[in-house]
């Protein structure tokens, strides 16, 4: 009787260390797909609004397309067409439509 009562505690435990494994392995899995490529990309974006310069072409958040004039710290002004300068914020500005445009053609 005492060796049923340990082969069934033993099999119990096995089962309990494969659920376990099976939990780990989703969240790794939950991690490569989904945690670390949101991060790499949010890493991107934050480089990228640090780099923006005088002459980019960029797009804002709103859809506005524009070319930086000048930066002075978190503000950004942009000229749209015929002089109009627009003052932006540097998170509202989404991607640099120069690199695009000029892989386009």
């Amino acid at each position: 009787m005492l060796s049923t009562l340990l082969a069934q505690a033993s099999a119990g435990g096995a089962g309990i260390l494969g659920q376990v494994f099976l939990f780990g392995s989703i969240i790794l899995i939950m991690y490569f797909f989904m945690i670390r490529p949101q991060q790499k990309k949010q890493k991107e974006t934050k480089k990228f609004i640090e780099d923006i310069k005088k002459g980019d072409e960029v797009v804002t958040i709103g859809g506005i397309h524009g070319k930086v004039s000048s930066v002075e710290g978190d503000v950004v002004f942009l000229e749209l067409d015929r002089g109009l300068k627009v003052k932006v914020e540097k998170s509202a500005i989404s991607l640099d439509f120069s690199k695009k445009s000029t892989s386009t053609k």
